[in-house]
């Protein structure tokens, strides 16, 4: 294949793996040659190959699988979160807040309008900026970090992903893994090193073993981890610093979604010495998925790097949404329903978990949108009878990064949203099908 590939430049070659897809000669799945064989075929340097095929990984033309090779992508549908379209089916593996717990940004949107923000102007609102700044300092101090608010969780991960990384760099993710970090990475022709979770976050000789493999980055979720709800505990967290603390240079990404509706404190893997970080913390799960807008709390080199790719007048976050997001949290009424989401999730999760104990089936007490249900089947089995039952569930299979891995025993649900009757329902039918 390497001898139908052209070009003297990243672009050229980029534009000839382009032009041989869109004229049926690769195919999905097609493999391309790796990037040594490539940059000797063509009598280019290493490095010209490496940034033709991180451009087609970017433009999602091509996938990383490792060891495994970088092939073709094709138009097959990708795990998603949210709701499923085209279903008659209830759909209880959304990860979606209740909207009913969402507060009514009305009376807000109503005060934000304001002097135009012109080009060339701070990116940063200086209102946010400062309630920012107080709101990380009472978790990160007295480590010294700067200000940075991108449009949602998922854009910041992306964005410090880009910023420190290469094609082909070892990135570690928890395993099972939140899909939006999965799909980010392999976008990004980054390669995913799965360590295990437990009911104590990440594993510690996971995380060892993912830093001999020589990582360079690492994305943790200190609380309410997705899919299984997970959090760190004081003991996990101070073990994993301690074997981080040998790897200063490592980029340690932590995505705090759950923050404000979180009962249990935060817990860092940053250490007091690391010189490479990101806390990143959404609204999306307190204020709505329409509010795209995340605050990322980073070391000072990072941020630098950050600002280059939010300039004034390109990539900024809208002022109007940062001053609507500002004006919410300093509300003490939409401060107080969220504290009220926060305990109608916990206690709608903690009574369905305590129903299906009754049964005999495994839901441990964890935070999140949603419960981790360990079954005594495989789930495929499980979320196929109840399917026929009118409920549509996701499997943990969604959530693992091997695609090779054994089938998933787990279904993540999303039940905070149901009546009480269609949760006696669900669990008597989630019973009868794992029988």
């Amino acid at each position: 294949m390497s001898d139908q590939i052209i070009g003297t430049t990243a672009a050229d070659i980029a534009d000839s793996v382009r032009d041989l897809r869109d004229r049926g000669v690769l195919v999905a799945g097609s493999p391309l040659p790796p990037v040594r064989e490539l940059a000797t075929s063509l009598g280019v340097n290493r490095n010209t190959a490496v940034a033709a095929y991180r451009q087609l990984a970017q433009a999602g033309i091509v996938l990383s699988r490792g060891r495994a090779g970088t092939v073709i992508t094709g138009h097959e549908s990708v795990a998603q979160e949210g709701y499923a379209s085209d279903t008659v089916l209830r759909d209880v593996g959304t990860g979606n807040p209740d909207p009913r717990l969402i507060p009514d940004p009305s009376r807000a949107l109503a005060t934000v309008a304001g002097r135009p923000v012109l080009y060339g102007e701070p990116v940063i609102d200086p209102g946010l900026d400062e309630w920012a700044r107080d709101w990380i300092a009472q978790d990160l101090d007295p480590l010294d970090f700067r200000i940075t608010v991108t449009s949602g969780a998922v854009d910041a991960v992306e964005r410090l992903l880009a910023q420190a990384l290469m094609r082909d760099d070892a990135v570690a993710l928890e395993d099972p893994c939140f899909l939006a970090s999965i799909h980010t990475v392999r976008l990004g022709g980054y390669r995913a090193i799965p360590v295990p979770v437990d009911e104590e976050g990440m594993t510690v000789e996971g995380l060892r073993a993912a830093l001999d493999a020589g990582i360079r980055a690492v994305i943790c979720t200190p609380r309410a981890q997705n899919p299984t709800g997970a959090s760190l505990t004081p003991a996990r967290a101070a073990a994993l610093r301690a074997v981080l603390a040998e790897h200063p240079y490592v980029l340690i990404i932590e995505d705090d979604h759950f923050s404000l509706l979180a009962q249990r404190p935060y817990e860092t893997l940053i250490g007091p010495d690391h010189r490479r970080f990101a806390l990143v913390r959404s609204v999306s799960k307190f204020l709505g998925p329409d509010m795209c807008l995340a605050v990322a709390a980073t070391d000072a080199t990072t941020h630098e790097r950050l600002a280059m790719r939010l300039s004034p007048g390109t990539t900024w976050v809208s002022h109007l949404l940062q001053r609507l997001t500002l004006t919410q949290l300093t509300d003490r009424s939409v401060v107080a329903e969220i504290e009220a989401a926060r305990d109608h999730y916990a206690s709608r999760n903690a009574a369905f978990a305590a129903r299906l104990g009754a049964h005999g089936i495994v839901c441990a007490p964890t935070e999140g949108l949603s419960l981790w249900i360990e079954l005594p089947k495989p789930a495929r089995l499980v979320a196929e009878r109840l399917m026929r039952r009118g409920w549509l569930a996701r499997t943990g299979d969604d959530f693992a990064l091997d695609d090779r891995a054994d089938p998933s025993h787990h279904l993540r649900l999303t039940v905070h949203d149901l009546s009480d009757d269609d949760t006696a329902t669900l669990v008597a039918d989630l019973v009868a099908a794992t029988r």
